[in-house]
């Protein structure tokens, strides 16, 4: 009897510990790790599926070559042809998309270069080139970039090259405090501009173009082309993910009344 019990009781604690030593490496951008949801989303995961998911907080073009080399196992990322063209190379086994937001144009409050004004993104953009206003670009290859150099490349004069035009290579909250530091213009997802703590002079001067859609997707890394992934956590991670109590609480995320994502996974 007291074998049996202890027996039992092993199983239990064995049990317990497999349920709960699963780790899901996922790269994901860092507008989607400023913007403050994965603080709420992940110890949900390991509470409600046992499942750790540990991020590596990265721009998207990092994120897809870390998809390539099979270094993780899933990614969360917001550049639809790149993720497109991952998944048709065999890399991805699919894309799924989870929840969109929009950019936005951030800049002095005085806004020098009359950008709130402009009845398009393009026009905002040609007026700050016109005022030869300082631009702060991410310039890092993350989604945010490719989306802001995609909308400079809709100008009549394409991407900027003068001085005025300041890459700095980083993720988007560093971007925002040079922007902060310069009293300059940036292009933001709305989410980290929200949770952004030192908005100092910095305002929101242009939004609502249907071009500045930002839509999150989601790629499990395939496990024909590396092996070794974790394939059924990343499955389990993408249920979870796009389950209607999920996707609620991601629609339900607020940061100071003003909501961060709207849900859209298809079920």
């Amino acid at each position: 009897m007291v074998q049996r019990m202890v027996l039992a009781l092993f199983l239990t604690v064995l049990t317990s510990v497999c349920v709960h030593a699963d780790t899901l490496r996922m790269a994901v951008t860092t507008s989607f790790h400023n913007s403050g949801l994965s603080d709420v989303l992940l110890p949900l995961a390991e509470a409600e599926i046992g499942l750790t998911v540990e991020l590596v907080v990265v721009g998207t073009g990092q994120a897809l070559r870390l998809g390539r080399a099979g270094d993780v196992d899933a990614i969360l990322v917001h550049s639809k042809a790149a993720e497109i063209e991952f998944v048709e190379q065999g890399f991805g086994t699919h894309r799924r998309e989870i929840m969109y937001n929009d950019f936005v144009i951030v800049g002095p409050s005085s806004d020098p270069a009359q950008v709130a004004a402009s009845s398009d993104v393009v026009g905002a953009l040609s007026a700050i080139r016109n005022a030869e206003a300082i631009f702060v670009s991410r310039g890092d290859d993350s989604g945010t970039h490719r989306r802001e150099l995609a909308l400079w490349n809709r100008t009549d004069d394409g991407i900027p090259t003068e001085a005025w035009y300041r890459p700095v290579g980083a993720g988007m909250g560093a971007a925002l405090n040079v922007a902060v530091g310069m009293d300059a213009y940036v292009l933001s997802d709305r989410a980290s501009w929200l949770n952004f703590g030192r908005k100092d002079g910095l305002a929101v001067l242009f939004e609502g173009d249907p071009t500045l859609f930002n839509q999150y997707g989601y790629l499990p890394v395939s496990a024909a082309r590396h092996p070794h992934v974790k394939a059924q956590s990343a499955q389990a991670f993408e249920d979870w993910l796009t389950s209607p109590s999920t996707q609620a609480t991601i629609g339900s995320y607020e940061i100071d009344g003003q909501t961060l994502f709207v849900p859209n996974a298809k079920q």
